[in-house]
């Protein structure tokens, strides 16, 4: 048997560890987003009025100065004033399965220092320093057996530097609203059935992750409806309405 040279052994581990590391990337690359589980979950809506827990007013948001007026008004979280999961008196103008979470990557000019280093999807986002990251990426939301999907619209609920938790391992802080992580709109609290403080998972997912529903029928910031346009199918209200009357239906 010929014998193998040390050197030989050296290069043969260089090789294997070399595939083994790709191997890892490659996993690591197509590896979802993780559940963030059992987080304190707030209802809120644009154009709320400052209350005791919620000591801004809701008329702009992180990433909009005059938010109220891109949606179209006020998105009454009333109950009895809504109905397909959008106000009765208007078609709000922008998807009205929106959410907040406690991080803004913007700063007053640019953004912030961390963000090209903690925001995963930064690199490919980037549209220039006016522009951010985070404004209108998608999030899975679960409450039981059922999944609604938002749009990120906000910072909140109270601080917008929390990194650590919104990308890291690190849990929501104390805060006025029992710990809360992670606020939604009224359509979304009417699709999973939410009170108005309960506990959810949520996590990112890329739009290709997405499904039709409800939440893909409205907004000039929609993906499904920007998409439509562009193919000219025109098939993203068709389509939602259909679940929209499934979802109602159960």
């Amino acid at each position: 048997m010929k014998a193998i040279s040390i050197r030989s052994i050296g290069a043969l581990g260089a090789i294997i560890a070399g595939c083994l590391n790709t191997e890892q990337s490659a996993s690591a690359i197509g590896k979802p987003y993780p559940w963030k589980k059992n987080i304190v979950t707030t209802v809120f809506w644009i154009g709320e009025s400052p209350s005791g827990n919620n000591p801004v007013p809701n008329r702009i948001s992180s990433w909009d100065k005059d938010w109220s007026r891109s949606y179209g008004g006020f998105d009454d979280p009333n109950r009895a004033h809504r109905s397909n999961y959008i106000p009765v008196k208007f078609t709000p103008r922008q998807n009205p399965f929106y959410c907040a979470l406690p991080y803004n990557d913007k700063a007053a000019t640019g953004h912030r220092p961390e963000a090209p280093r903690v925001v995963p999807w930064f690199k490919e986002a980037y549209q220039g320093p006016g522009f951010s990251t985070c404004k209108d990426r998608w999030v899975a939301i679960r409450k039981g057996n059922r999944t609604a999907y938002a749009q990120w619209e906000d910072a909140g609920p109270f601080r917008t530097d929390y990194w650590q938790y919104v990308f890291g391992n690190e849990r929501p802080k104390p805060n006025l609203n029992k710990g809360a992580g992670l606020d939604v709109s009224p359509a979304v609290r009417d699709y999973l059935e939410l009170n108005e403080t309960d506990v959810t998972d949520w996590r990112f997912v890329e739009s290709s992750e997405v499904s039709r529903g409800p939440w893909s029928a409205l907004g000039e910031n929609n993906t499904f409806v920007i998409s439509d346009r562009k193919t000219g199918k025109g098939i993203g209200r068709a389509a939602s309405k259909r679940a929209e009357g499934r979802a109602i239906s159960r």
